[in-house]
């Protein structure tokens, strides 16, 4: 019987980027976790948006999240103003 390979890890790297894109020596286990917890947050706070995947990347001080989503609609809301709160909560976290 042959062994099973999981497709998404079989990918990863060649046609599949990561989820998160940063590195950290002594920090890392912290920032990881606050990765898990962002995304957790995010999808429970956008599960109506529909979303699909969510990348994080680290810079120095720089913080970027990408939020793929169906209906970005909801996510941006009128004038952007649910944007600039989902922004907020998200520098008040992190």
């Amino acid at each position: 019987m042959g062994q099973k390979t999981h497709p998404y890890g079989f990918r990863l790297g060649y046609n599949k980027p990561w989820k998160s894109r940063w590195y950290a020596d002594k920090d890392y286990a912290d920032l990881l976790h606050e990765d898990v917890k962002l995304r957790k947050e995010l999808k429970e706070k956008l599960k109506s948006a529909g979303i699909s995947s969510i990348d994080i990347e680290r810079a120095a001080n720089k913080l970027v999240v990408r939020i793929y989503t169906a209906r970005p609609g909801i996510i941006i809301g009128r004038k952007g103003a649910e944007i600039d709160k989902l922004k907020q909560e998200v520098e008040k976290r992190t």
